[in-house]
């Protein structure tokens, strides 16, 4: 993890294009904080439990194009920090960041929320039930400090395939979206979980998801903001 956001995400942090680059830490232990919901897969898979998440933003759809040398050195580190790497791409406006605080209440505590889309229900549908629906019922539930969306295209190993690292993502072990929840502190936190198992306001989601594991975060850090690289 020390390597990771060390000489690792100078690599990426000098990337052009970059809006933002934020990495996520997540818990070691994260048994799963989605409130158990039928039909729904709340507990994280021990063999499946992801470390940490990057999350890149490009300022334009074709930024993405402009980082050809910066991603040659990002596929020769991998295998100096990561087993696996798994990479999902959304099209622009496919992730949302809602304004749900004042910018001097800082977030205290965090929790990533991966999806998994139920079989049957198209991506359309999927992501309007996220936006427009679920997103905003959350917000409703208890106070946030911080809430995104983010949904992807279908994964293709192809588009991020670095040597030496694996990439095995099997289809009944993949996500199509993300939700980041920001709270005051884990007090908070913890109270928005009690409220939504109480309030059943997570059963919606079983017409369109078969699985949520919520990790909590460990660490957030942003390295560009803006397109400006922040000081260490």
């Amino acid at each position: 993890m020390n390597y990771w956001k060390g000489p690792h995400s100078k690599i990426i942090s000098a990337s052009p294009g970059l809006d933002e680059y934020v990495q996520v830490h997540l818990a070691e232990t994260s048994p799963g904080l989605w409130p158990a919901t039928p039909g729904i897969e709340t507990a994280i898979p021990a063999e499946r439990r992801i470390d940490g998440v990057a999350q890149v933003t490009f300022q334009t759809a074709l930024s993405a194009l402009a980082g050809g040398e910066q991603n040659k050195l990002a596929f020769k580190d991998e295998i100096n920090v990561f087993r696996r790497t798994v990479m999902y791409l959304g099209l622009p406006n496919w992730a949302r960041w809602y304004t749900v605080a004042r910018p001097a209440e800082k977030v205290g505590s965090r929790v990533l929320v991966y999806l998994r889309r139920r079989e049957g229900v198209s991506g359309r549908t999927f992501r309007k039930f996220l936006n427009d629906e679920f997103a905003p019922a959350l917000a409703k539930v208890a106070p946030l400090r911080e809430l995104r969306t983010q949904t992807f295209l279908p994964w293709l190993k192809a588009l991020w395939n670095t040597p030496n690292v694996a990439h095995d993502n099997p289809p009944d072990q993949r996500f199509h979206a993300s939700i980041t929840l920001g709270f005051a502190d884990g007090a908070a936190q913890a109270r928005f979980f009690e409220a939504l198992a109480r309030d059943n306001s997570s059963a919606d989601i079983s017409r369109v998801a078969s699985a949520a594991h919520a990790y909590q975060v460990s660490e957030a850090l942003t390295f560009v903001r803006d397109g400006k690289n922040l000081p260490n």
